[in-house]
C-alpha cells in the first residue's frame, strides 16, 4: 500500500537530509538493522547501548556504552545527533523526556507511556473506538475472580508492564486454577498481586495477523501488506505475507492501523497485532511503536524496508512505497534452539535455496528461546517456510522440500 496523507495536520520540522546523524536508544538487533539501513542512505548512527557487545554496536558509527537512565550519557547523545529514535518500547520514559528537551525524539515519550502499559494501551485504543480484546484491570485476588466471571473461562492474567514473548502471563481456566496459582510462591511462578495486572478474555482465534504502519511529521502514512504470524512457545516462529485472509479483512485491518497511529499521534513506525476470531472479527491484541519481528521480511520483499521507513518517518522525509516485490514472501526466526552443543546449523543448504536471505544478529552465545537471526524467503509460500523451520530444528536439509 502506498503512502497517503493523514487527516491530522500539525507542524513539521525541517527534514534531516542524508548525511545527518541519527541517535538510537538501545543496542539490540532492531537497532542493528536500522543502522545498516541508515548507512545505505548516507546517515551516521550513534547508539546508546547498555553493553559493549550489543548487536547494534558492531555496525554503528559510534557507540556510547552505559545505563540508558544516565543523564550525562543522554546529554552526550543529544549533543551529537540531529534526531533520536528508539530501538524498542521498554526504554525508560523519563530518559526520552529528558532527551526531548535537547533534540527531537520519535516516537515520543507519550507514545512510549501508552505502549509500555497494557492497561493504558487497551483503554487508549478502546476510547479511540477501536476493538480490543475484552479486559479488566486487576489489583487483587477478588478482581481476578470477578474477571473470570465477567470475561468467561479461561482468562489470561498478564503483568501490565515488561512482559513479552509469553513472559509475565498466566492462563487461568477456572476458580480452582486461580486458587492454585494464587497459592504458589512467586519464585515458583505464582501470581504477583503487588504488580499491576490485566485480565484478558481468552480469544479463540483463527489467525494472528499484524500490520506495520509508518507515520510522518506531517501526518503522511504508509501501510505495509498484512502479515500472518505463527508462534511456537509464545514466540514468533514464522511470518508469511500476504496474510491468507480476504481483501476486505486486509483493508479493515489497514484502516484500523491508521486509526490507531493517529489516535496516539505517532511519529515513526508501529506494529499493530490483531486476533482474527471465529466470526471474522478483528480485535487489537497489542501495539509496538518500533520495527517488528514480523516485518523483517520487508528488507528483501518490499520496495522500502521497515527500517528505512522508520528512518524516513523520524527524519521528515517522504515515506517510501510499501508494495511487495514478490507475490509471496516468508520469514523464519532462527532461534538458539537450532544450535547443538554450541555449534550453529549448517547454513549451506539454506543459502542454496532460491530467494533465501540469512540474517544473523551477532549475539554470541546461543540460548533456547533466544532470537539469533532470521531467514527471509522471497517468492516462498508457507509450506516452504515450514520446511525450513523443520530443517533448522531437525538438522535435515530443507532443499528436499523446496520446489
Amino acid at each position: 500500500m502506498n503512502a497517503s496523507n493523514g487527516s491530522t495536520a500539525f507542524a513539521s520540522p525541517r527534514p534531516i537530509a542524508p548525511g545527518g546523524v541519527i541517535g538510537m536508544l538501545g543496542g539490540g538487533q532492531l537497532g542493528r538493522m536500522f543502522a545498516i539501513a541508515a548507512a545505505q542512505l548516507g546517515y551516521r548512527v550513534v547508539v546508546l547501548a547498555d553493553h559493549p557487545h550489543s548487536p547494534a554496536v558492531a555496525v554503528a558509527d559510534q557507540a556510547i556504552i552505559g545505563d540508558l537512565n544516565d543523564r550525562s550519557l543522554l546529554d552526550q547523545l543529544a549533543q551529537q545527533c540531529d534526531v533520536v529514535t528508539l530501538e524498542f518500547e521498554n526504554i525508560p520514559v523519563e530518559s526520552v523526556r529528558h532527551l526531548a528537551q535537547h533534540v527531537g525524539v520519535y516516537p515520543s515519550a507519550d507514545v512510549l507511556r501508552i505502549a509500555q502499559d497494557r492497561g493504558i494501551e487497551k483503554q487508549t485504543l478502546r476510547d479511540a473506538g477501536l476493538p480490543v480484546t475484552p479486559f479488566r484491570m486487576v489489583s487483587c485476588y477478588s478482581d481476578a475472580a470477578s474477571a473470570l466471571g465477567e470475561l468467561g473461562e479461561p482468562i489470561v492474567l498478564k503483568t501490565t508492564r515488561d512482559g513479552y514473548d509469553g513472559k509475565g502471563q498466566w492462563k487461568i481456566s477456572s476458580p480452582a486454577a486461580l486458587d492454585q496459582w494464587a497459592a504458589r510462591p512467586l519464585e515458583q511462578g505464582g501470581l504477583d498481586f503487588e504488580r499491576p495486572l490485566i485480565a484478558e478474555a481468552w480469544v479463540h482465534y483463527q489467525r494472528e495477523i499484524s500490520v506495520i504502519i509508518a507515520r510522518g511529521h506531517n501526518g503522511e502514512t504508509a501501510v505495509y501488506p498484512v502479515f500472518e504470524n505463527r508462534h511456537r512457545n509464545h514466540i514468533l516462529d514464522v511470518t508469511i505475507c500476504p496474510a491468507e485472509i480476504s481483501d476486505q479483512l486486509k483493508q479493515r485491518a489497514a484502516a484500523m492501523a491508521v486509526q490507531a497511529a493517529e489516535a496516539i499521534e505517532l511519529v515513526g513506525l508501529i506494529c499493530i497485532e490483531f486476533f482474527l476470531d471465529q466470526h471474522d472479527e478483528l480485535m487489537i491484541n497489542e501495539i509496538a511503536p518500533r520495527p517488528h519481528n514480523s516485518g523483517h521480511l520487508t528488507i528483501e520483499a518490499c520496495h522500502t524496508s521497515q527500517f528505512e521507513q522508520q528512518l524516513r518517518a523520524v527524519c521528515g522525509l517522504p515515506l517510501g512505497s510499501t508494495d511487495l516485490l514478490f507475490p509471496h514472501a516468508a520469514m523464519v526466526n532462527v532461534m538458539g534452539d537450532s544450535w547443538r552443543e554450541g555449534q550453529p546449523p549448517d547454513w549451506t543448504p539454506i543459502l542454496q535455496l532460491p530467494g533465501a536471505h540469512l540474517h544473523l544478529y551477532d549475539k554470541g552465545e546461543a540460548k533456547v528461546g533466544r532470537k539469533m537471526g532470521h531467514i527471509t524467503l522471497t517468492g516462498a509460500a508457507s509450506e516452504q517456510a515450514q520446511a525450513v523451520r523443520t530443517a533448522l530444528l531437525s538438522r535435515n536439509e530443507p532443499s528436499e522440500a523446496h520446489s
